[in-house]
């Protein structure tokens, strides 16, 4: 039977620690069997959980891990601890046996500070990833991504995510058969639609206050459903082209198209969660010369098509209101900000 050893630090986050293990124990063999043996291990008999609701108890020392097939490495509520020096020894000794060992949302960090991850591609929350980034720059971080299949070494996004990275193990392991089952009784696809893109909220970048396109920034966000040309964009700011450019740089860190792309895709998630208008309209309201366009631009971005985003996040109220036609802006707030939690 394949051993999995969950390690609990203190400050564990709760769905960290928890998905693995209900995933694994979902998973039967054909006779019926239990495909893994699941064990909570941890350097201290006790530690307690992030937001200090409960204890966890782990059964299992540090030298379980030298005997696990597969090591989970959920994420602490600071991602700026110190690693132990007895953990990340435990976890060398394991990496150097060849035990596989995944990381759930911000157990990245966790794994990062071990240098396991150095030179390799990894992902982890995506509100976590610019300082997953900064603080380990020989991390290659993905905050696109739902998890990173390195062979040896694994990453997920949140800890939804880690349903995801689990049932892709599950399937490495025991074959399609076994992770089918495993979905179904843990009532998630086996494969989802797009990657973590899709969760991300994204703003604009801000313009200092005071900044001499304010004025205009604001000008292409109620505008940016027209066929505007950048001649355009640079007259309505009385400035050259060139210098359009260099201040939008200078400013906001991109460009004036990039901006209204940008601006474009935000208008589309909008309609998209609130609205029952065809693909087709959303594109002309968004300011997309054709609906082809409106697709490849908005997958580069979100990292799944507009049906799929729909799917995903369309709002009960938009659904009552499409017999009506009515949207409200309200439930677009709600469902942008209730997409960002779990990715």
């Amino acid at each position: 039977m394949h051993t999995v050893a969950v390690l609990v630090l203190d400050q564990v986050i709760p769905s960290d620690f928890t998905v693995p293990i209900d995933t694994f124990g979902w998973a039967r063999l054909p006779d019926g069997r239990d495909a893994y043996r699941v064990r909570v291990c941890g350097p201290a008999g006790e530690v307690t959980a992030a937001g200090g609701a409960f204890t966890v108890r782990a059964a299992y020392g540090l030298d379980a891990l030298a005997e696990a097939d597969t090591v989970i490495v959920p994420g602490v509520a600071d991602t700026a601890f110190v690693l132990p020096p007895e953990v990340a020894g435990a976890l060398h000794a394991a990496a150097a046996n060849g035990t596989r060992i995944a990381s759930v949302c911000v157990g990245a960090f966790v794994l990062a500070a071990t240098g396991l991850l150095d030179g390799l591609r990894a992902t982890t929350h995506w509100a976590a990833a610019d300082a997953l980034a900064a603080l380990h720059p020989r991390v290659d971080v993905d905050p696109n991504v739902l998890y990173v299949d390195n062979g040896q070494f694994l990453t997920s996004a949140g800890a939804a995510a880690a349903m995801d990275m689990c049932l892709h193990m599950v399937r490495r392991d025991y074959g399609s058969a076994v992770a089918a089952h495993t979905a179904r009784m843990s009532v998630m696809p086996l494969e989802r639609e797009g990657g973590q893109a899709q969760f991300i909220v994204h703003d604009q970048p801000p313009a200092p206050a005071g900044a001499t396109l304010e004025p205009l920034l604001a000008w292409l966000e109620d505008n940016c459903g027209r066929d505007l040309t950048l001649d355009e964009v640079a007259d309505r700011a009385g400035m050259s082209t060139r210098t359009l450019n260099r201040r939008f740089r200078d400013q906001t860190g991109t460009t004036p198209l990039q901006w209204l792309h940008r601006a474009r895709v935000r208008r589309a998630q909008h309609l998209l969660e609130t609205t029952a208008h065809p693909v087709e309209r959303i594109a002309a309201q968004s300011g997309f010369g054709s609906p082809t366009a409106f697709r490849e631009r908005f997958r580069r971005v979100v990292g799944t098509s507009p049906q799929a985003y729909r799917r995903a996040f369309r709002t009960s109220d938009a659904t009552a209101g499409a017999a009506t036609g009515t949207t409200t802006a309200a439930a677009a707030t709600g469902a942008t900000a209730g997409a960002t939690s779990g990715a």
